[in-house]
């Protein structure tokens, strides 16, 4: 069995990845379940870049034998706010100035459209994608789209989830479930498209 190790040590990433890739025989691990402990500086100016980096430097920590039978699943995922052209951006987990503060950086986002009108506040979610392995690189993006409700609605999911109002479930994130979420959401279209990419990978070794 192929260990995939998520570059990640969010326990609600985790788990919405490890139900999403569930149909494939992988040993699915955080970076703690791994035992590595690396921080990745996510510095580049796109969401595929960083999603790369991740990968390549997590990737480059094992030895020449754990290579042959690990992968490494990467993302970098944020939030593009129309009337913010495009901001957060690749600084969504950091918009208020602290990493992953998202009480703060849901209250920067409310004041920064504190004004804009409804037919304004359009938005998506992006999240690309990078799977990384002995002669595998598999990239891919998925994307959710929606807009920036006026204030929290719900308390589920996670960083700017309850501030977003789904085109496709009609409501917003905070208060669909988990199984809803990785429905339409842009891990779960990312992941979607990993999945695609993983069958046809399948379907040519049972040649």
């Amino acid at each position: 069995m192929k260990r995939l190790i998520i570059a990640s040590n969010n326990a609600h990433k985790v788990k919405e990845i490890k139900d999403m890739l569930k149909e494939f025989q992988f040993e699915i691990l955080s970076l703690k379940d791994a035992g590595i402990d690396i921080e990745v500086e996510e510095d580049r100016d796109t969401f595929m870049g960083n999603a790369y980096k991740k990968a390549f430097e997590i990737y480059e920590t094992l030895d020449e034998e754990e290579k042959e039978n690990t992968l490494v699943l990467s993302d970098d995922s944020g939030l593009a706010v129309d009337h913010l052209e495009g901001a957060p951006g690749v600084y969504s987990a950091r918009y208020a100035g602290v990493a992953h503060d998202d009480d703060r950086n849901n209250e920067k986002l409310l004041e920064e459209l504190k004004d804009v009108p409804e037919d304004k506040r359009g938005a998506q979610f992006v999240t690309a994608m990078v799977l990384l392995g002995k002669d595998l690189d598999l990239r891919v993006f998925g994307e959710a789209k929606g807009r920036i409700l006026h204030g929290l609605t719900g308390n589920g999911g996670f960083g700017y989830d309850p501030l977003f109002h789904s085109d496709d479930l009609g409501k917003s994130f905070g208060v669909a479930s988990s199984e809803e979420k990785n429905r339409v959401s842009h891990r779960g279209n990312a992941l979607q498209n990993l999945i695609k990419e993983l069958r046809k990978i399948e379907d040519r070794h049972r040649l």
